[in-house]
């Protein structure tokens, strides 16, 4: 079943983004559950779940973006991504960012974005796979 995050989320996402960042900080001072109540209610913003069997094991974060171009159409910038390791490669991954997507043609977004800071072809191969372009534009980053 793929869902919305509620409050109640909370600890699911968090296992599962030290999955996908094992280095960052343990956050001891709450801010990490701010922010993630800031997500919840603000229009826009969606961490979208897959359950099996009750237990959430994947995870995506859609964020629509007003726009004055394109008609005024929004876009969508999709961060996050993680599918729980004991998971991995058995397709979950293309049916959460599938109806990651669809959220976002929904909300008559004109394109979606991604960046990944991976290096493994694998994952390079997965996005592709669900529809992305390595070439359709240049991505660059700045850092603080």
């Amino acid at each position: 079943m793929i869902r919305e995050a509620v409050a109640e989320d909370f600890q699911a996402i968090a296992r599962l983004y030290r999955q996908l960042h094992p280095a960052d900080p343990v956050l001891e001072d709450g801010s990490d559950r701010t922010a993630f109540d800031v997500i919840l209610r603000t229009p826009g913003l969606s961490l979208l779940l897959l359950e099996v069997d009750g237990a959430v094991v994947a995870t995506t974060y859609l964020n629509i973006i007003a726009n004055m171009t394109r008609g005024a159409s929004p876009y969508a910038v999709i961060e996050n991504v993680v599918v729980d390791e004991s998971h991995r490669g058995s397709g979950l991954g293309k049916q959460i960012m599938a109806a990651t997507l669809q959220a976002a043609w929904d909300a008559g977004c004109y394109k979606a974005m991604l960046l990944t800071g991976s290096r493994t072809p694998g994952t390079h191969a997965f996005y592709r796979s669900c529809g992305f372009s390595p070439d359709a534009k240049t991505a660059y980053l700045a850092v603080p």
